[in-house]
């Protein structure tokens, strides 16, 4: 997988975002788009609606340990944002010790 594949969005080409990922995980964060106008997303709040009939989205994501590619669900614009780490923040590849 190239650098670029995990640093920008392939449907829209937008910087993707560390997301700060809860301690059950063996890694600290993912990357992930938060750019409410890809494609991808827009396109997932009618995909999730006829399908599964909910009210819910996803976003494009990199697993931040293996770089597998994969959706993120979303119920709001405003879903995990709150878990987006900083741009300055240093990043942590350590794994997780769980006790």
């Amino acid at each position: 997988m190239s650098e670029a594949s995990t640093t920008t969005c392939p449907h829209c080409g937008t910087r993707l975002s560390r997301l700060d990922l809860p301690d059950v995980f063996d890694h600290s964060y993912d990357m992930a788009c938060f750019n409410d106008e890809c494609s991808y997303y827009v396109r997932g709040w009618s995909w999730m609606a006829e399908r599964f009939g909910v009210k819910s989205s996803y976003r494009y994501r990199v697993d931040g340990q293996s770089g597998q590619e994969s959706p993120i669900a979303v119920w709001s614009p405003d879903a995990l944002r709150s878990s987006i780490v900083p741009d300055d923040a240093p990043a942590s590849t350590a794994p997780k010790e769980h006790s």
